[in-house]
C-alpha cells in the first residue's frame, strides 16, 4: 500500500474544521446529521469534505481517531510532567471523562454498522506505552502504591470508564468517584487533597 502524501497547509486546516464541525453536528443530530450542515458549520464546500472523506463513515470514524490521538498526545505531555502524582491523577480523570463521550459516539457509529475498531490497534498500543511510565513515575514519587500493578490499572481504568458511560457520571458525580478511587491508589504516606 502506498504512502499517503502529506496534506498540504490548508488540507490540514479544512480537515480540522471538519472533524470539528462533524463532531458538533453529529452530537447535536446523531447519526442523521447532514454532511451539508458539516459542510456549512465547518465553513467548507461538500466537495472539500468528500476529497478528504469519500464517505460519511471514513468522517465519523475519523473523529473517533482523531479524539484518541489528541488524548494520547495530551498523555505524552503528561508522562513528562514534573509533578508525576498530578500527571497520573490527571490522566485517569481525562481519560474517564472523555470515554464518555467517545463511548457513545463509538457506540452509536457501531449501531450503524461501521467499524470503530478498524485501524485502532496502534492507538490502542501506543495509549499503553503512556499509561505505564505515568504509574511508574507515581510509583517512583511515592505517589501511588507500589503494589499496585499495571493490569490491575487498566481493570481499575476499565470499571471506572464503564460506570461513567453507563450511569451518565455528571462532574460532581464522576469528581466525588474517582476521588475515592485515588484514595485508594494513593501510598500511604500520600493523603487525599480535598
Amino acid at each position: 500500500m502506498p504512502e499517503s502524501k502529506p496534506l498540504r497547509a490548508d488540507a490540514r486546516r479544512n480537515r480540522v474544521r471538519i472533524l470539528a464541525a462533524a463532531e458538533l453536528v453529529l452530537a447535536r443530530d446523531g447519526l442523521s446529521a447532514s454532511v451539508r450542515e458539516i459542510a456549512r458549520q465547518a465553513d467548507v464546500g461538500m466537495a472539500t469534505i468528500y476529497r478528504q472523506f469519500p464517505t460519511k463513515e471514513a468522517l465519523y470514524e475519523a473523529i473517533v481517531v482523531s479524539r484518541i490521538q489528541a488524548l494520547v498526545e495530551e498523555f505524552r505531555e503528561l508522562a513528562v510532567a514534573d509533578d508525576a502524582g498530578a500527571a497520573f491523577f490527571h490522566f485517569f480523570s481525562r481519560l474517564v471523562e472523555e470515554s464518555t463521550h467517545k463511548k457513545m459516539l463509538a457506540d452509536a457509529l457501531a449501531d450503524a454498522g461501521i467499524d470503530v475498531e478498524a485501524g485502532m490497534a496502534e492507538l490502542a498500543q501506543e495509549m499503553a506505552r503512556v499509561i505505564e511510565p505515568l504509574l511508574t513515575r507515581a510509583q517512583r514519587a511515592g505517589v501511588i502504591r507500589e503494589d499496585l500493578a499495571m493490569a490491575e490499572l487498566m481493570a481499575l481504568l476499565t470499571a471506572a470508564c464503564l460506570a461513567a458511560e453507563r450511569n451518565r457520571w455528571d462532574d460532581a458525580w464522576r469528581t466525588r468517584v474517582l476521588g475515592l478511587m485515588f484514595d485508594g491508589l494513593r501510598a500511604s504516606n500520600h493523603h487525599s487533597h480535598k
